[in-house]
């Protein structure tokens, strides 16, 4: 398992449009092999910064299956104009902790 990790940097006053705009992009990114779940967070202290989560069965799922297909694409129109200025993204292997996505089996049937 991978860990994709990214702090989101959103323009001053358009974390709301963001969080819509996620909501709409997040069916492109569920639907990609080997996607495994995600999470989004929204920060205290700096509230236009996310922190974005993918857990990807293997990394080539995310740098080719994912980026080089064309619904990558529409993920880029729906989200990457509100990023200032542009997040680094990078990948972790886990060491130790608890799991931080739910399993499928433990979300509620509406999710």
């Amino acid at each position: 398992m991978i860990v994709e990790h990214a702090l989101l940097p959103v323009r001053p006053g358009a974390a709301a449009a963001f969080e819509a705009a996620f909501a709409q992009a997040y069916p492109i990114i569920a639907g990609m092999p080997g996607f495994g779940g995600l999470s989004l967070s929204r920060c205290v202290e700096r509230p236009d910064c996310f922190l974005l989560l993918v857990r990807w069965e293997q990394l080539t799922d995310h740098t080719v299956g994912f980026r080089e297909s064309p619904e990558y694409q529409r993920w880029r129109a729906l989200l990457h104009h509100f990023y200032e200025p542009f997040p680094v993204v990078e990948h972790f292997t886990p060491v130790l902790g608890d799991e931080v996505f739910p399993v499928a089996a433990d979300l509620p049937a509406d999710t």
